[in-house]
């Protein structure tokens, strides 16, 4: 689950930094401060990676093979060089866009490495590198949002709409969770995951915890987040954000706990 936690947090965050630079009038300040925590998550990640033990013959995901797991590594130590030449690249030293397209390139093997090394058969792989890749852009978006609040806080003349656009980019992403998450649990996406099965006695209330708790919550509060960013209302949209990264945290984690112990996507 740190794994999940770190990688999902890093590679989210960087897309979110790199989007915003490119789309509105974001400080420099800002977008170097945030592509340095995602190098530093990064570089945690390369540490728990690298110590990672073998999953047990309970868990549904398998261990992958040893040039997957070099690949996936090699990808992961790349993404947080290329993140710290980012941070450089903001200084005018290289090319910014091209920086930010080869990290999130890395980021991008990180969870294909991932998804097609862990998951039991290449057909569920597919189901959870969508997983993956979701996870990554709503649990780092919410990290990337929360930092940005606080750079309103102590720099309150900057303008609303690098906020604003980083708040409907993770209404947007929710909003896709929850689609997933009907579409996972009536028709099936997991390992041998059947229509409903999610609903069954022993993950109904994880998988109910998982809607109300970490979608629809969230998805209510980055609601609120956006309508007070648009009013300027910056330390009432940083508090939601916070309780709203709270909650997706949560999300993730008990979405990686359903999948690696049940192979049920949600």
């Amino acid at each position: 689950m740190v794994w999940v936690i770190l990688v999902t947090l890093a590679i989210g965050n960087l897309a979110f930094v790199a989007l915003t630079r490119e789309l509105s009038d974001a400080v420099r300040g800002y977008l170097g401060f945030s592509a340095f925590i995602s190098a530093i998550l990064a570089g945690l990640a390369v540490l728990v990676d690298t110590g990672l033990p073998p999953p047990s013959a309970e868990l549904v995901i398998r261990t992958s093979e040893p040039t997957v797991t070099a690949a996936r590594q090699l990808a992961l130590a790349a993404f947080a060089l290329l993140s710290l030449a980012y941070v450089i690249a903001l200084r005018g030293r290289l090319p910014v866009l091209a920086t930010a397209v080869a990290a999130l390139a890395a980021g991008s093997m990180v969870l294909a490495a991932a998804a097609f090394g862990w998951a039991p058969t290449a057909a569920d792989a597919v189901p959870l590198l969508v997983q993956l890749g979701v996870l990554s852009a709503v649990t780092g978006g919410a990290l990337a949002a929360i930092v940005l609040g606080h750079w309103y806080l102590v720099t309150p003349k900057l303008s609303e709409q690098p906020l604003v656009l980083q708040s409907r980019w993770l209404l947007a992403g929710i909003g896709l969770q929850l689609l997933l998450f009907v579409v996972w649990t009536t028709l099936g996406g997991g390992p041998g995951q059947d229509a409903f099965e999610a609903f069954t006695v022993g993950t109904i209330l994880l998988v109910a915890l998982r809607l109300m708790v970490s979608l629809v919550f969230p998805l209510v509060l980055t609601y609120m987040a956006l309508r007070t960013a648009q009013t300027r209302s910056m330390e009432s949209a940083t508090g939601l954000l916070y309780i709203n990264l709270a909650a997706v945290m949560a999300g993730t984690i008990g979405a990686a706990a359903l999948y690696v112990s049940s192979g049920i996507l949600v």
